[in-house]
């Protein structure tokens, strides 16, 4: 008797601990939710590409920033090789000559040189630095076309064997930011933000950058927009790390972040370092989600991270590809977005979300790619205290007009003047500071 008298004192207790866990750690009251559908893309179409490839060959030399390693690289060899698979199963014979962790200097156009003299008849940088290395380089093979992804020199280079591309990713980062938005509205609704999650009235969120470029200030501001649509009281802290890819940098800066009370923390950085953080202070007890890039986070993060704005290179290297083989002009800048499939999320989190969102994101897919939803509206955020009504000093634009009208709407129209992000206005209630020491 006294041993069952015992047992049940002890499962008892185990009890009341487990409870006395649940009451104290605002977290694990959560009700979660696994069957979230994986993605947010629209479908690809590739009913287009009718020509038979029998017999055709094409040879490309891959010059990557990282490897399989490294989110951003991993995504773009992921789309090569998609190509790769689809245009052989059409007849053709693709061969990648693979160059990795090619660094934004003169290795650069060596790498490029060396994939020409195996026989490259287009080379594919995929870093915004590689470009300014490799001008001598496609001036010197006019028969080669040379591709830098994510470049902005192409069209205003004079060389006709030069391109450039980049997917409409602002989009897909609007839409990461309404599930962002809708996860900080369900801890508002459930009072679990302490007075560190604020400044004044506002909720703080953080955002880990790489570099001030405009490909950088156009996601992190397409992000902030996709919370305050759903929760209008927000201001966000940018730390940059000045780097890509850096675990150390993006993981101590997301702390700094986190130590400051953000409540969620995007990035435009390319490794786990950052949604690490944040499952280490999730762990620990503290409120704070991550929005990840490229790549799905869940294993990095599974309790913290939500999702992640990522790219479906495949849509572009297909084109791209296809062309080459079949002689058609490649574009000399090229985007795409959700209407494409080119852009999209990655899995939502169901440990982080208690109720399914995916109708409510779907929807919100739906009005980006019907054009109801322009992301940078110019109704929805101010410069100075005023909104604007025209922009001419996009950097490499020229001077151009970058406030486009659409019945009464103005807004600012990405990525169609040229491929890579032109936005890169500083709007009130986002604020930028260096790396954390």
């Amino acid at each position: 008797m006294k041993n069952k008298i015992l047992t049940l004192v002890i499962c008892l207790s185990l009890v009341v601990a487990v409870l006395c866990f649940v009451a104290c750690n605002g977290n694990a009251l959560e009700t979660y939710d696994t069957t979230f559908a994986s993605k947010y893309n629209t479908d690809v179409d590739n009913s287009g590409y009718t020509a038979d490839l029998t017999g055709k060959t094409l040879t490309v030399g891959a010059i990557m920033v990282g490897d399989e390693s490294e989110g951003y690289t991993k995504a773009h060899m992921d789309g090569i090789n998609a190509a790769k698979t689809f245009l052989e199963g059409k007849g053709a014979t693709v061969s990648i000559i693979w160059k990795k962790s090619i660094g934004e200097d003169a290795t650069c156009a060596t790498a490029c040189t060396e994939t020409i003299s195996a026989g490259a008849t287009l080379v594919i940088t995929n870093s915004y630095g590689h470009q300014f290395a490799i001008g001598d380089t496609v001036a010197a093979n006019p028969s080669v076309t040379f591709v830098s992804m994510t470049g902005d020199l192409a069209a205003t280079s004079g060389k006709a064997n030069w391109k450039n591309a980049f997917t409409d990713i602002y989009q897909s980062r609007y839409v990461s930011g309404v599930a962002a938005g809708l996860k900080l509205k369900q801890l508002v609704e459930d009072n679990k933000l302490s007075a560190s999650n604020y400044d004044g009235e506002n909720i703080k969120i953080g955002y880990v950058g790489a570099y001030p470029y405009a490909e950088v200030v156009s996601g992190y501001t397409a992000f902030y927009l996709g919370i305050k649509s759903v929760v209008s009281n927000i201001v966000m802290s940018v730390k940059y790390t000045n780097s890509w890819f850096d675990f150390n940098k993006e993981n101590e800066t997301a702390k700094a972040l986190i130590a400051d009370g953000c409540v969620i923390i995007g990035q435009h950085a390319d490794s786990e370092g950052a949604p690490t953080a944040c499952e280490t202070a999730f762990d620990e007890g503290t409120l704070v989600y991550s929005v990840g890039y490229n790549v799905g986070m869940l294993t990095a993060a599974p309790r913290a991270s939500l999702t992640s704005a990522t790219n479906n290179w495949a849509v572009y290297y297909t084109n791209l590809f296809y062309n080459m083989l079949t002689g058609a002009e490649v574009e000399v800048d090229w985007h795409a977005g959700y209407a494409a499939g080119a852009v999209g999320i990655t899995e939502l989190n169901g440990k982080a979300f208690k109720t399914d969102i995916s109708a409510e994101l779907k929807t919100v897919v739906e009005k980006v790619v019907s054009g109801e939803i322009k992301v940078f509206d110019c109704a929805n955020f101010t410069v100075n205290g005023a909104h604007l009504t025209t922009y001419t000093s996009a950097y490499g634009m020229g001077g151009a007009e970058c406030i486009k009208t659409a019945g009464t709407v103005k807004y600012f129209d990405e990525s169609t003047l040229r491929s890579a992000p032109y936005f890169d206005i500083r709007i009130d209630g986002i604020t930028e500071s260096g790396a954390a020491a």
